[in-house]
């Protein structure tokens, strides 16, 4: 007769400790695999945002900072669109949803996505002290972008006359 006590196999106990701990490491991933999604949507978001930030610098980049036609007040004169912007101050609390490109062309492909710009003139020698419009040659422009009413990135930058 074989001896019950010198055949090696597992027993019930350890099989179910292992079970456990293959269900804990397969729960972690799960878990990680969720946050590396969030994490990857949200870069993604940040990365557009950025492109639309960028769109709206590079269309403003050769525009004049004042008004040709000698507008004293920042924002649009009457009966002016985007088409017709001729200088910084049109812009000023300019909101385009969806979002436009370099070119003024709206990007309907990020519907969800809005700019919103501000124009504002500021003191030559203290960046931060915000001056009356068309007050200096001096300007900083602020572009927010807003994910669904969400602020996703602010990025601001100054001009000059040249």
């Amino acid at each position: 007769m074989r001896n019950k006590k010198s055949q090696k196999a597992f027993t019930l106990i350890e099989i179910m400790v292992a079970i456990v701990f293959v269900g804990l490491a397969i729960a972690s991933l799960v878990g990680a695999n969720s946050a590396f999604t969030q994490a990857n949507g949200a870069g993604t978001n940040l990365s557009t945002a950025e492109f639309l930030s960028e769109q709206i610098r590079e269309l403003t980049t050769l525009v004049p900072v004042v008004d040709p036609d000698g507008a004293t007040a920042f924002g649009p004169e009457t009966g002016e669109t985007v088409a017709d912007f001729d200088d910084l101050g049109d812009f000023d609390n300019a909101v385009f949803s969806p979002p436009i490109d370099a070119m003024r062309n709206t990007l309907s492909n990020f519907s969800d996505f809005s700019q919103h710009i501000t124009v504002s003139n500021i003191n030559p020698s203290d960046f931060e002290q915000i001056e009356t419009d068309n007050s200096t040659s001096f300007v900083r422009v602020t572009v927010d972008v807003f994910l669904n009413s969400t602020k996703i990135c602010s990025t601001s930058w100054l001009r000059t006359e040249y």
